[in-house]
């Protein structure tokens, strides 16, 4: 098993009970279960790549927790309220005091979540291991009844929950990008990445849109927006959002992609990966409208896949921090290739010999 910490706490005598179902919280699609009985885990998974990925691999998923468990490990996220509520949840949902893990690596804020634990619950030593700690205690509701899930009400008229992208307030750069948006917008309308759906109300607001599909990994900030959203034209669609193809391609897309992956800093992958995206589910007359942080090296991937890019300022000035992109007319499999095989060979960096 290649996970150290987990591998650690399992050899422990008793660390597992002999029967009833395991729930894993937040598990990576990727987690190895070498040492863990595949039959009785059941993972609880609301970000789509990850549930696919663990279901293809034939562990039971499902979005949110059902039922009871005899023990559950916990693998803490980034966002703080958001591992909380997994912990309130797991402790709410193992019964006879079965044992609760709670697992995490040091950047993603593990000892601070520990700190509080240990305050509140009769936590054991913890196993550091790998630039991370895991430790356990007994499950019992009453001491982390506080730390549930409960809406946040980041703008009027909106709800988000923990762990959902901007769950506090609407992200500047979603601000910038409704400024920017025109008056007009195209029939077929995507969202990708529309998060709890604000930058979809802003879409919707527009004149001329028909149908506007909101593609969203994260299950929890879907159904935000399904509670958010009541327009008839609004379509929720939960989905990778780079591995997304409509049958009918797309009029227009809009787009504020996340930039970081499991781990901190940025991953400009994952915003090329929308790129591509979204040149593939774009009409040949379509358009994108993007934010993107300003250091983000996102310029020869647009200018690769569309015959127009330009920067959009909004009406309240130059951002700082995000550029705003118009890209129209996205080019063709072929038309990519056409454009290869012409362009002139790019100079290498390299230190030439000295003769």
């Amino acid at each position: 098993m290649s996970h150290p910490r987990l591998t650690l706490a399992l050899e422990m005598p008793g660390s597992l009970p002999e029967a009833g179902d395991i729930a894993l919280f937040a598990p990576s699609g990727t987690l190895d279960l070498g040492g863990l009985p595949l039959e009785r885990l059941v993972a609880v998974q609301r970000e789509k790549p990850d549930y696919d990925a663990l279901a293809a691999r034939g562990v039971r998923v499902s979005v949110a927790p059902e039922g009871s468990y005899a023990a559950a490990i916990v693998f803490a996220p980034r966002a703080k309220a958001e591992a909380k509520a997994l912990l309130a949840e797991a402790a709410a949902r193992v019964t006879d005091g079965g044992p609760v893990f709670v697992d995490g690596v040091k950047t993603e804020g593990i000892d601070s979540l520990i700190k509080e634990l240990r305050g509140r619950v009769d936590l054991s030593a913890p196993i550091a291991k790998a630039h991370g700690k895991i430790a356990w205690f007994a499950a019992d509701p009453a001491p982390l009844a506080d730390w549930a899930a409960t809406d946040i009400h980041p703008a009027e008229g909106f709800v988000t929950r923990p762990g959902v992208f901007s769950a506090d307030a609407v992200d500047e750069g979603s601000a910038l990008l409704a400024e920017c948006l025109p008056e007009t917008l195209p029939a077929r309308v995507a969202d990708l990445g529309a998060g709890w759906g604000w930058l979809s109300a802003q879409i919707l607001a527009r004149k001329g849109v028909e149908q506007l599909d909101l593609v969203e990994s994260d299950a929890v900030a879907l159904d935000c927006a399904k509670r958010n959203i009541s327009d008839p034209r609004a379509q929720f669609l939960w989905a990778d959002a780079t591995r997304h193809m409509p049958e009918e391609r797309y009029n227009a897309v809009v787009m504020n992609p996340p930039f970081h992956g499991a781990a901190r800093g940025a991953e400009p992958s994952l915003g090329l990966a929308f790129i591509h995206a979204a040149q593939r589910m774009l009409s040949l007359s379509g358009t994108l409208w993007m934010v993107a942080n300003r250091h983000l090296p996102y310029a020869d991937a647009l200018a690769d896949a569309f015959q127009e890019v330009e920067e959009i300022t909004p009406p309240s000035g130059t951002s700082t921090r995000f550029r705003i992109i118009r890209a129209a007319k996205p080019l063709s499999a072929k038309q990519v290739a056409s454009k290869r095989a012409t362009a002139a060979p790019k100079r290498s960096l390299a230190p030439r010999k000295r003769r």
